[in-house]
C-alpha cells in the first residue's frame, strides 16, 4: 500500500465519523498546488548534477502553509504530496494557525560535500522563493536537513525580499532562530509518552521502552524520558542496535556514538536488530526512524502495550488493524511528534514580533499545547469509542473543514 493510499484510509474512517459529504472530503484532499522544479548543479568535480525539487502546498484555510524540507534519495511527489496532507492534520490537532505544506529533494545529503549542499540548498530557493514567505508558506528542517540547512535557505531567500527571518523556522539561534528548537520533537514525544502513560493508570517512570532511531527526534525523547526515571532497554538506528534489560546509560551512549559513530559495541550491552527492537519484551514501543516498519506481521509479534509514532506514517493500516485487534494503544504521528511544528510557531511568532523568548518560556508553552491536544484527542476517543488515531483526524479535519466552510467556497 503507498503513503497515498494509507493516508486516505485514515482520513476516511475519520471523514465517516464525522459525516463528510463526497464534495468535502474531494476538496479536504486535494492539494492546492504541487510544484516541481529542476536543481542542477556544479558539482566539487566540474561536473553538473540534476535533482528533483518538490514543494506541495495542500491547505491554508487556517494559516499560512507550512511543513519541512527533506532531502532523502527517496523522496518524490507522492511522499511530499501524503506528508503535505499529513502537516494539515498535524497542525489543526494541536491547534496551530497554520495549513499543510511539505518539500523535499531527492538526494542523499551524505553524498554531497558541504559546498555542495549548500549549492543545492541555494538553488532549490531559487525556485521557489516566490511561493514562500512569512505569511505564505514556512519551511523548516525535516529528514536529511538541518539548522545550518535553514540559514543557507533564508539567506537565499532575503537576497530577493530583503530581512524576512520569518519565513524559515528552524535557524541556528545566530539568525534569529528559538531556543529549544533542535529538542522540540523529541521532547514533545517525551510529554506525549507520559500522558498516554498516566491516562491509562501508568507512570513514565519504572517504564520499560523500545525506541528505534536515534537521531535528532530520537535521542531527545530518550533523553527526556530518561530523565523522568524511564528504562530504556533498547536503542537503534541504521547501523544497528543494542539491548540492556536493566536499561542503558543514555547519557553514556550519547557521547559513545558521537565518538564512534555507531551504537555497535556500547559497554554493557547486547546487539540488537531493528526487527528485534520492534518486538522487544517491553512496556512502550517508539518508532522514531522511517515509515512503514510496522508491517502487519510485526504487529503480530509487538510485546509493547503502548507505541507512540515519533517517526511519520511508522504503522501500515493494516498493521494499525492488529495493534487495535490486540488491545495495543497507538498515539498517532500527528500529535506524537508535533511538538516539532509547535515549537517553529513559537519561533515565527518570536520573528514576527522582533522579541526572543527564553528555553523556560518554550517549554512551558509546548507543555501546554501538547497536553491540551492529547486530552482533546484522548476524551474524544473515550466518548465516540474510537482510536485515538481516529479521534486525532476527527479532531484535525474536523476544524479544517470548518475553517473552509465558514471562509466560504
Amino acid at each position: 500500500m503507498s503513503s497515498i493510499e494509507a493516508a486516505r484510509r485514515y482520513f476516511e474512517a475519520a471523514a465517516d465519523q464525522l459525516e463528510l459529504s463526497a464534495s468535502v472530503r474531494t476538496l479536504l484532499l486535494t492539494p492546492q498546488r504541487e510544484v516541481k522544479v529542476q536543481i542542477a548543479v556544479p558539482r566539487d568535480n566540474g561536473e553538473v548534477t540534476t535533482f528533483v525539487g518538490y514543494r506541495v502546498q495542500h491547505d491554508r484555510s487556517r494559516g499560512p502553509f507550512k511543513g519541512g524540507l527533506r532531502y532523502h534519495p527517496e523522496v518524490d511527489g507522492d511522499e511530499v504530496t501524503t506528508l503535505a496532507q499529513l502537516m494539515t492534520w498535524k497542525t489543526a490537532v494541536v491547534d496551530l494557525p497554520y495549513g499543510g505544506a511539505k518539500g523535499g529533494i531527492g538526494v542523499d545529503p551524505k553524498q554531497l560535500s558541504t559546498a555542495e549542499l549548500e549549492r543545492v540548498t541555494r538553488c532549490f530557493i531559487d525556485q521557489i522563493h516566490e511561493m514562500i514567505g512569512p505569511n505564505l508558506d514556512i519551511p523548516a528542517p525535516d529528514m536529511g536537513t538541518n539548522a545550518q540547512v535553514m540559514a543557507w535557505a533564508v539567506n537565499q531567500y532575503e537576497k530577493y525580499h530583503g530581512f524576512s527571518p520569518a519565513v524559515i523556522t528552524g535557524k541556528p539561534l545566530e539568525l534569529h532562530g528559538s531556543a529549544g528548537r533542535e529538542e522540540a520533537t523529541g521532547r514533545g514525544v517525551g510529554i506525549i509518552t507520559r500522558s498516554t502513560c498516566a491516562a491509562l493508570g501508568k507512570t513514565v517512570a519504572g517504564s520499560r521502552i523500545a525506541l528505534q532511531g536515534f537521531g535528532n527526534v530520537g535521542l531527545h525523547t530518550a533523553s527526556f524520558l530518561s530523565g523522568l526515571g524511564a528504562r530504556i532497554l533498547a536503542v537503534s538506528d541504521v547501523t544497528g542496535g543494542v539491548w540492556n534489560a536493566d536499561g542503558l546509560d543514555i547519557a553514556a551512549l550519547v557521547s559513545w556514538l558521537k565518538q564512534n559513530g555507531t551504537l555497535a559495541g556500547f559497554p554493557g550491552s547486547s546487539p540488537l536488530t531493528n526487527a528485534g527492537l520492534l518486538t522487544a519484551d517491553v512496556d512502550v514501543l517508539i518508532p522514531a526512524a522511517l515509515g512503514g516498519v510496522l508491517t502487519p506481521e510485526i504487529a503480530r509479534h509487538v510485546r509493547a502495550k503502548i507505541v507512540i509514532e515519533a517517526a511519520n506514517a511508522p504503522t501500515l493500516p493494516e498493521a494499525d488493524e492488529v495493534l487495535q485487534h490486540r488491545g495495543v494503544v497507538v498515539l498517532p504521528d500527528i500529535l506524537a511528534n508535533a511538538g516539532g511544528v509547535t515549537v517553529s510557531y513559537f519561533e515565527w511568532v518570536q520573528n514576527l514580533q522582533q522579541f526572543r523568548w527564553d528555553l523556560v518560556r518554550i517549554r512551558e508553552e509546548l507543555e501546554r499545547v501538547l497536553v491540551r491536544a492529547f486530552d482533546n484527542v484522548w476524551g474524544l476517543a473515550q466518548s465516540k469509542h474510537v482510536s485515538l488515531r481516529t479521534a486525532a483526524y476527527m479532531i484535525g479535519i474536523g476544524r479544517v473543514a470548518r475553517a473552509t466552510q465558514l471562509a466560504g467556497f
